[in-house]
């Protein structure tokens, strides 16, 4: 493995969808960075993710949004259905843009508009930590390797090595099993574009149509004691999946039975950064800084947590290219870079913010038996965000 300068000017920490997309805008913005991905190839968990108007604004500065959109048709209506109460009403998806992407869709065509050799593969980050001397970045890899970068960006999600400089963990959890899949329709399916949820009991499944013959679906659940034992074993997912969805309709039934064994992947609990914990940690230490799930990791029930990283890697590139303006080759001071860090975390705090305390009154609300505390959080998410989709139309503005 050849990391090359050990003194490159930006290291982001992790290749996913942020690190990826903070590695292009960096790049539109004529700066170079390197991204250190730990896995042998580009990851692509989670199957797929949801981007609403937010995200595609941020998609379409990254430069890449037109060549996403011909992977999948927008949804332009939605239907909830409650089991229990026979009802069906129809469900509001906000008159912007909302499609679904397949993860390694993204995640291949951020990679393909990078320039060669941005990612480097095999590289495991064992530690960052800061020179006591200077306060600049020090990063040790697991093959002993030691990087000494002007600027370190932790876009290594729930589990973030480089949070640790900040003392910022993803430790709270709530108790919520969530199976995501992809079934296809050889014969095309009967579902238009129109987003399902159907809910019984504690159980919610949602389906969202990505094209005239697949279609992407998600459930929800209390966790169980099979979860674990399942989580490693695509056969066992299934198995479990179609066992949580009996008394649903046929069709939900048979969509779990055929779905794509190799998509299927199941979450055994959902964690997330507290709204408190966003307000008083740090999220800068030094020129170290976080995006993505690593500053503020959410949940899934906003769907925002991809859309979210998009618009941290725009506005960060930005806030380096407005502070610095210079290509952090060796003229751009120390202080510059912490002053664009800096304008970057006030830009996206507010932000991140709302989403994630917005996320943790829904996720409480279904994770609580407590019917007071559900009242609370229904009254908080009326008064707070009375406009149910005012996050989706969110401007990250332009790189």
């Amino acid at each position: 493995m050849e990391i090359g300068d050990t003194r490159e000017s930006i290291v982001i920490v992790g290749g996913g969808i942020c690190g990826l997309a903070t590695a292009l805008a960096l790049h539109r913005k004529g700066i170079r960075s390197v991204v250190l991905e730990r896995s042998n190839r580009l990851p692509a968990t989670g199957v797929a993710i949801i981007v609403h108007l937010n995200g595609w604004r941020a998609l379409d500065q990254l430069g890449v949004a037109s060549l996403l959109r011909q992977t999948s048709f927008p949804i332009l209506s939605g239907q909830l259905i409650s089991l229990g109460s026979g009802e069906i009403e129809d469900m509001d998806v906000g008159k912007e843009e909302l499609r679904v992407l397949k993860r390694t869709d993204l995640v291949s065509v951020l990679a393909d508009n990078l320039p060669p050799n941005t990612v480097r593969f095999g590289c495991e980050v064992h530690s960052v930590k800061l020179n006591p001397r200077t306060s600049s970045p020090v990063l040790q890899l697991q093959d002993g390797t030691i990087l000494n970068p002007k600027v370190v960006i932790g876009c290594d999600g729930v589990n973030s090595i480089v949070s640790n400089v900040m003392g910022i963990k993803a430790s709270n959890i709530f108790r919520i099993c969530v199976i995501r899949g992809f079934t296809r329709y050889p014969d095309g399916h009967e579902f238009g574009s129109e987003f399902t949820l159907t809910r019984k009991d504690d159980t919610q499944v949602g389906r969202l149509p990505m094209t005239e013959s697949l279609v992407y679906w998600f459930m929800t659940r209390k966790h169980s004691s099979q979860d674990s034992a399942a989580s490693k074993d695509q056969k066992l997912i299934r198995e479990l999946g179609v066992k949580s969805v009996e008394g649903f309709p046929t069709s939900i039934i048979e969509m779990f039975k055929n779905c794509e064994l190799d998509s299927i992947h199941l979450t055994e609990y959902v964690r997330y950064h507290a709204p408190w914990d966003i307000v008083r940690k740090p999220s800068r230490a030094g020129t170290v800084s976080l995006a993505g799930d690593a500053m503020h990791t959410m949940g899934p029930f906003l769907a925002q947590g991809g859309s979210a990283a998009l618009e941290d890697a725009v506005v960060l590139a930005r806030c380096l290219a407005q502070k610095t303006r210079v290509d952090l080759r060796g003229r751009g001071t120390k202080l510059m870079v912490e002053e664009a860090l800096d304008q970057y975390v006030k830009e996206r705090k507010t932000r991140v913010l709302r989403l994630s305390l917005q996320t943790y009154l829904i996720g409480k609300m279904f994770h609580t038996s407590s019917q007071f505390v559900k009242l609370i959080c229904i009254v908080l998410l009326a008064v707070l965000f009375s406009e149910s989709h005012g996050h989706t139309r969110y401007d990250c503005g332009s790189l």
